[in-house]
């Protein structure tokens, strides 16, 4: 079977990565270069530019498309991004059109969670799956939705917004401008600097002596690492941060009766013990016949979701 090749952009407030994606998934080149977020949407676009030429020019391929997977808000018909919260200035980029008139490419622009979604529906953990839900823990919450093959988009695009459901209604302030937010508490900015306020009571943790005492240097990666070897209060933390995923993932399977969630993202490295914690805490939550029906999946993609979940747009219909 003759291979097709595709583009795909993770675009991230701090990196942007680019791969050449074949139809099977198999990444064979890829570059990450400086977004320079804070310089505005001209010079960021430019970077993306800057990279996919970079790429094209050191492999001779023909490529089908450009698929680019981008935070904020995306019209799909307009190729637009809006308002995403890692990009300052981004009010409304016709990011779409501009990468179609430089490489004379069709170019597919969706948000990045939506764009993880489809990657693992196409390569990865959902591909044996008709429905699912799939969220992504990193430096943000986010999610997508997939019903019978299909991704639920909403009216404007922003569907799948899981983590800017309020779990307390008197929580923490989010960027978002509402309060209380699944990502809040659970978004990777936000977990440490908790974390690190509850760490000044558990000064006995492990976690302690493999920072030094240098708080500042907490990442997830750590209270993992921590947890392996038995220590009370990262293994508090894991188990924290997957009941709290649970509470506001029992509200979207009630509402669209999908009982699959796939997990990806950074946080997710935390492993077998989060999803046995968000299982559990779904099930205590959700309507008493979906109870047996939870499943709870860890993505395949990994570090490559961004690129191949970006790449796959160009084969998703």
């Amino acid at each position: 079977m003759k291979n097709n090749y595709s583009v795909g952009v993770d675009l991230g407030g701090t990196k942007i990565k680019i791969g050449l994606v074949n139809s099977s998934g198999r990444i064979i080149n890829k570059i990450s270069i400086d977004t320079f977020a804070k310089e505005g949407p001209d010079k960021v676009v430019s970077q993306i530019k800057k990279g996919i030429h970079t790429l094209l020019d050191t492999n001779k391929k023909t490529i089908q498309g450009i698929g680019i997977g981008s935070p904020g808000t995306v019209s799909l018909k307009k190729g637009t991004v809006e308002n995403p919260p890692n990009l300052p200035g981004w009010d409304r980029v016709h990011l779409g059109r501009i990468i179609t008139k430089e490489f004379g490419l069709p170019t597919f622009v969706e948000n990045d969670a939506n764009a993880a979604a489809i990657g693992e529906l196409i390569y990865g953990a959902g591909k044996t799956l008709n429905s699912f839900l799939m969220v992504t823990l990193g430096t943000g919450v986010g999610g997508g939705i997939i019903y019978n093959k299909k991704l639920f988009r909403g009216e404007n695009g922003g569907a799948g917004e899981i983590g800017h459901i309020t779990i307390d209604h008197h929580g923490p302030k989010c960027k978002c401008g509402s309060r209380g937010c699944l990502e809040t508490y659970l978004g990777n900015n936000y977990l440490t600097k908790n974390v690190i306020e509850q760490l000044k009571k558990n000064k006995s943790s492990l976690i302690y002596d493999m920072l030094n005492g240098d708080l500042k240097k907490l990442n997830p990666r750590i209270i993992h690492e921590a947890s392996l070897e038995g220590d009370k209060f990262a293994i508090g933390v894991i188990n924290n941060v997957g009941t709290t995923l649970g509470h506001g993932m029992a509200s979207i399977v009630n509402v669209f009766d999908i009982s699959t969630v796939v997990i990806g993202g950074g946080v997710a490295g935390f492993g077998k013990p989060l999803f046995a914690a968000v299982k559990k805490s779904i099930q205590a939550r959700v309507l008493t016949p979906l109870r047996p029906r939870i499943k709870v999946r860890q993505a395949k993609l990994k570090n490559n979701a961004g690129i191949k979940g970006a790449s796959s747009l160009v084969l998703y219909d």
